[in-house]
């Protein structure tokens, strides 16, 4: 990891995968994420980790399934969100968008259980990013 300042639009210029994240630092056993968005994601559930987005860029949607059935959350530029844990969702983004993220070092992006995955999403537990 880099001992020096870290320019996120920088970092985000380095790489094109969509739903494939970089890491960009680490906040003691976490790991701060950074990932380009568009289109669908899978529904998935992290059991035992609340999962954390902000928008740098764009627009976010969030399917949730709860007890009182299913809603979308809407985040547009700049706006913050927590996932609860063990909760299913599908993050998706129309027009495409930035992400930074806050998870555990070894989540998997795709949770613990998942439906089948497209091959447009990447199931890792992010990358270190290289500048």
């Amino acid at each position: 990891m880099s001992k020096k300042p870290i320019d996120l639009e920088t970092a985000l210029a380095g790489f094109d995968e969509i739903w494939s994240p970089r890491i960009v630092a680490h906040v003691n056993d976490y790991d701060v994420r950074l990932a380009k968005v568009a289109g669908e994601h899978v529904w998935h559930v992290h059991e035992n980790t609340d999962e954390f987005f902000l928008v740098l860029d764009g627009s976010l949607d969030i399917a949730l399934r709860e007890e009182a059935g299913e809603r979308v959350v809407t985040l547009p530029r700049g706006s913050v969100f927590v996932v609860p844990r063990g909760t299913f969702h599908k993050p998706s983004s129309v027009d495409g968008a930035s992400l930074l993220l806050f998870e555990p070092t070894g989540t998997l992006s795709v949770g613990d259980e998942h439906d089948e995955v497209p091959d447009h999403v990447q199931v890792t537990v992010g990358q270190e990013i290289s500048f």
